[in-house]
């Protein structure tokens, strides 16, 4: 059985960012996916930089049926675009999207009537997508995440 799709419910602050890392690299088996916790790491915290903590968002990783990972993190607010920044060697801040747009195969951001979602497409390491079949059927909704962390946020569906 495939770890994937899984989706959770939470609040963008700060601790949030190791528990979600640690809940998916429970939930992906020890699969070595760097590529895959840097990118959930960089979109959680531009929420929590730009739209500020508390924001409740929806986070989604599920399989393709090319064969990739795809990630979505949805967010109620739909005015407030990422952009790619500019970073100054000294800059402690302004790389995460940069990071997010090397690593991934594409990305983009999709407006809903009550928020977006922004996502990025990688390359999946092999066990993650057991059978080629991760991101049919239903999702998994995830536990882990603590409940100081977690809501729940019926806006954001779809």
């Amino acid at each position: 059985m495939s770890p994937l799709p899984i989706a959770v419910d939470l609040l963008a602050v700060p601790k949030a960012v190791p528990e979600m890392r640690r809940t998916l690299r429970e939930r992906c088996g020890g699969v070595d996916s760097p590529d895959l916790l840097l990118c959930v790491s960089e979109l959680l915290t531009n929420v929590i930089v730009h739209l500020g903590e508390g924001t409740p968002v929806t986070l989604r990783v599920s399989g393709t049926r090319t064969g990739r990972v795809r990630v979505e993190l949805s967010d109620p607010e739909p005015c407030a675009w990422p952009t790619l920044g500019t970073a100054s060697g000294g800059d402690e801040s302004g790389r995460g999207l940069v990071l997010v747009d090397a690593l991934a195969l594409r990305w983009g951001i999709e407006q809903r009537p009550y928020g977006k979602t922004v996502w990025c497409e990688l390359r999946a390491p092999g066990p993650l997508l057991a059978e080629g079949r991760a991101g049919e059927g239903g999702q998994r909704r995830v536990s882990g995440v603590s409940e100081s962390t977690r809501v729940s946020f019926s806006g954001l569906r779809t």
